[in-house]
């Protein structure tokens, strides 16, 4: 999932070298594009369906319900994908860029849907609330970058992928309910899928190496069904085509907490996709200014609104495909284009999802070790380019936000006391590190230039990998 297309150590200062493995190429023929379309889609296959996962079985949904979500992720981020590289009037960067459901929103989402009050529908009520407000704020983005910093956003990154290791841990013992969590054997095919992503990720090159995850995944799911620990039967009923239907959980509602919970992420999201779409442009050749920067980024909240709507979560470009494009060197945004409608042809399969819902916990625990361990290293990448011997307050910034991060993680009733309307915004130790971190630069730091901020969003774009 790494990228290539930039050294590992990024200098202090100066220009980032974002310069593509190969130059770039602006046309390639319709076979090779559509082969180069269903590699950006295997490479970010992985990612993409995990979030419903989570969600789904956090929220003890039925089997046919997660499968619907991964369905229902599949064909939202299709046609986020076309919004963001096809393009609409005023709306999309129009660049090789793939669209997935944001990690950053797991959490949030989680403590959300387990409350009565709010649920499912409360969730897609926020998620769509969150787009529209992400696609209004769009041209005032760039003025909020120098609230997040690299310190800042560094900091955010490593905490959401501490938050989301719980998950990939309680994975790998077999999945929180099981009676038998922790067995040997869940914890031995854990073990086994991690082996095989490390040594496809050391030993494999190009795509395979890309895609190591997924391939772990896969061998991971037929070793565990020669345990006998994969359930198909969901699969056989399954059908082989169905339409992802608008609002399937029911008409949104709207909790003004949740709203504003998930307006928060995606301000972050936004920061995050201003740096991928700078980085892009550098490795297409292709320059991005303010008004174009605008339109992906109400892409970020048209394709956001569009996943409220049909029943999944906020969208983010993924990382790892802007990667692909430098190692690739293929820069024409057709690639995406091709990638978003093999999304969409995806999620019109319900028997896939089906396939996907059924991959064992502990097969996913192996994967999940990985996923949201390599989102946490790239926060404390980000970090390593933060200067904390001549500016010490930034040591202050960092252990004060992750503490504050981590309150929920380490005592789940900390804030039993406070208000219930506020649970779903003090029980996620994402958004309650953001807000410190964003204060707590402010208090020690100051705002610093817009232009300033706009290069550290290109060098923390340079050291994304998640």
């Amino acid at each position: 999932m790494s990228s290539t297309a930039h050294p590992d150590v990024l200098p202090a200062s100066g220009p980032v070298p974002l310069a593509p493995a190969v130059a770039p190429v602006a046309r390639v023929g319709a076979l090779a594009l559509a082969l180069l379309g269903l590699q950006h889609v295997l490479v970010m296959y992985a990612g993409a369906v995990a979030v419903p996962l989570i969600v789904g079985r956090a929220l003890k949904l039925a089997p046919e319900q997660v499968a619907m979500l991964v369905s229902a992720d599949l064909f939202a981020g299709g046609l986020a994908t076309l919004v963001q590289s096809w393009g609409l009037p005023g709306v999309g960067i129009r660049m090789p860029v793939m669209m997935g459901v944001t990690f950053a929103a797991v959490t949030p989402m989680i403590a959300m849907g387990a409350s009565p009050e709010i649920g499912l529908t409360g969730i897609y009520g926020a998620v769509i609330a969150a787009g529209l407000f992400a696609f209004l704020v769009a041209p005032l983005v760039g003025r909020l970058l120098p609230l997040f910093p690299p310190v800042v956003t560094g900091t955010i990154i490593l905490v959401i992928g501490i938050s989301l290791m719980r998950v990939g841990v309680n994975w790998a013992a077999g999945g929180v309910g099981n009676p038998n969590y922790g067995a040997p054997v869940f914890l031995g095919i854990s073990a086994f899928v991690l082996c095989v992503i490390l040594a496809i990720t050391r030993y494999g090159t190009g795509f395979v190496a890309s895609a190591s995850v997924l391939v772990g995944i896969v061998v991971g799911t037929l070793v565990a069904g020669a345990f006998g620990l994969v359930d198909l039967s969901h699969v056989a009923t399954a059908g082989w085509f169905d339409v992802v239907r608008p609002f399937a959980f029911g008409w949104p509602t709207f909790d003004p907490v949740s709203v504003v919970t998930l307006c928060i992420v995606m301000v972050v999201v936004m920061i995050e996709s201003t740096g991928m779409f700078l980085a892009l442009a550098e490795i297409c050749a292709d320059p991005v200014d303010e008004r174009r920067l605008t339109k992906g980024l109400r892409g970020d909240g048209l394709g956001t609104m569009i996943g409220g709507v049909f029943n999944t979560f906020p969208y983010t470009s993924f990382s790892q495909n802007i990667g692909l494009v430098g190692v690739t060197g293929v820069r024409t945004r057709y690639v995406a284009v091709v990638g978003g409608v093999i999304m969409l042809g995806l999620g019109l399969i319900p028997k896939l999802a089906a396939l996907v819902e059924a991959v064992p916990q502990c097969v996913l625990g192996g994967a999940g070790l990985v996923m949201f361990g390599m989102v946490g290293a790239t926060g404390a990448r980000i970090l390593g380019a933060v200067d904390f011997a001549r500016n010490r307050n930034n040591l202050f910034i960092v252990a004060v936000s992750v503490g504050f991060g981590m309150i929920p993680l380490v005592a789940p009733n900390f804030f039993k006391q406070m208000p219930h309307a506020l649970h779903p915004l003090l029980e996620s130790g994402i958004l309650l590190c953001a807000i410190a971190a964003v204060a707590l630069n402010l208090f020690f730091n100051g705002l610093g230039s817009t232009a300033d901020a706009r290069d550290a969003a290109l060098r923390q774009a340079a050291a994304a990998e998640h």
